[in-house]
């Protein structure tokens, strides 16, 4: 025999089946990806300062700065947990749902859990970039995989009783976008190498990820890879360019525009995961030869695959090197500022060159969102 609580709870049931039913398609997208120690390292500014292979992700035009030939292998992973998501989970896990008189506790860390932006977002990139030249031209190429995700409620929560135990009527969401890619970029310098152009072309395989998890019984764990079920696959094509204005030796001013061409991704139940286009502008100064001090922002506010949650990141970050670039030393801050409670996140980098390999580590940590972020990179620069 059926409880009221049974029935309510069926009738709740049907209703987010039908809204989901009558609801249009979602197209949701992602941010600009930190990638590489050396930019994590100074904050995340990279656009006008990149030129060795990493070029072809942060600013294309970047290539053809340096005559060098790269070969460079990176991963970079950030996290970040908001408003103390992964603690409520905790919280959650901790509640014995076998008596009922916990459902007021219950309810009020759902109503925390279903704030908006309430969430924990991961951000993954790793691969392998090269980059050559033939005098004022540069080339590159990179076989990468930029991955951006989230956990987070897709609605308000309640806490029901079901006969003599408790249940939560809404799972949490997660998804993510991974963007297996191919980039090929082609570089310039002009004007007596004082202006540089370049674009990148990129073939993307895009595998969109999406399932619902359960709240009670997660263990309080948050686990991507287990969460996240069989991808939907598909093919598009991206497109970046970038141009380096260099007035003097001391000045350098950099922009980029990337997926200029919006490729979209088919996701699980209908969805869409777009990579909405990207303009980023930076500007370095060197006071002398051994000194960098360098500023990013996005000029487009990006948006996230977390509903209500978006990214628009300054960054500031300087880069002091010894001994004939022997060792590096960074230090950089960066903030996003469509988001008023974040705080600025500091971070540091180090690199050390042994002849012609060089190996670099950088990363930075948020104090108050539980924000993470960190990158290793091996290259053979000639």
């Amino acid at each position: 025999m059926k409880t009221a609580s049974d029935v309510f709870r069926i009738a709740m049931l049907g209703w987010c089946l039908a809204a989901s039913m009558l609801s249009p398609v979602t197209v949701m997208a992602v941010e600009f990806a930190l990638v590489g120690p050396r930019a994590i390292g100074m904050g995340g500014a990279g656009v006008a300062v990149t030129t060795d292979a990493l070029a072809t992700y942060w600013n294309p035009a970047g290539l053809a700065m340096k005559q060098s030939v790269d070969f460079l292998i990176q991963g970079s992973v950030q996290g970040v947990d908001r408003f103390g998501f992964k603690d409520i989970i905790d919280d959650i896990d901790a509640i014995d749902t076998n008596i009922v008189a916990n459902q007021t506790s219950l309810q009020a860390l759902l109503d925390k859990l279903s704030t908006p932006g309430t969430s924990f977002s991961g951000i993954g990139a790793g691969g392998v970039y090269l980059k050559g030249y033939l005098g004022n031209h540069a080339f590159g190429v990179n076989i990468s995989d930029v991955a951006t995700g989230g956990m987070f409620a897709p609605r308000p929560m309640t806490a029901l009783i079901s006969g003599t135990s408790l249940v939560v009527d809404t799972p949490l969401d997660v998804q993510a976008l991974e963007a297996r890619q191919a980039g090929f970029s082609y570089a310039r310098a002009l004007a007596q190498r004082t202006v540089f152009v370049g674009a990148t072309v990129k073939v993307i395989q895009g595998a969109a990820y999406f399932n619902e998890v359960q709240v009670i019984g997660a263990d309080g764990t948050i686990k991507f890879i287990d969460d996240l079920k069989k991808a939907e696959i598909s093919t598009k094509v991206g497109v970046d360019v970038g141009a380096i204005y260099r007035p003097s030796s001391r000045i350098i001013i950099g922009v980029v525009g990337k997926d200029l061409n919006e490729p979209t991704f088919d996701a699980p139940g209908g969805r869409e995961f777009k990579l909405n286009p990207q303009v980023r502008g930076g500007i370095a100064f060197k006071p002398y030869s051994t000194l960098t001090l360098t500023f990013d922002g996005d000029v487009t506010s990006n948006k996230t695959l977390v509903p209500g949650v978006k990214s628009r990141v300054l960054s500031l970050g300087a880069e002091q090197t010894l001994l004939s670039e022997v060792f590096s030393l960074r230090i950089g801050a960066l903030k996003n500022v469509e988001d008023a409670k974040s705080i600025v996140t500091p971070t540091a980098g180090l690199g050390i060159r042994i002849f012609a390999l060089r190996f670099d580590v950088g990363g930075g940590y948020d104090f108050r969102e539980s924000g993470a972020l960190v990158g290793f990179s091996m290259a053979m620069a000639f």
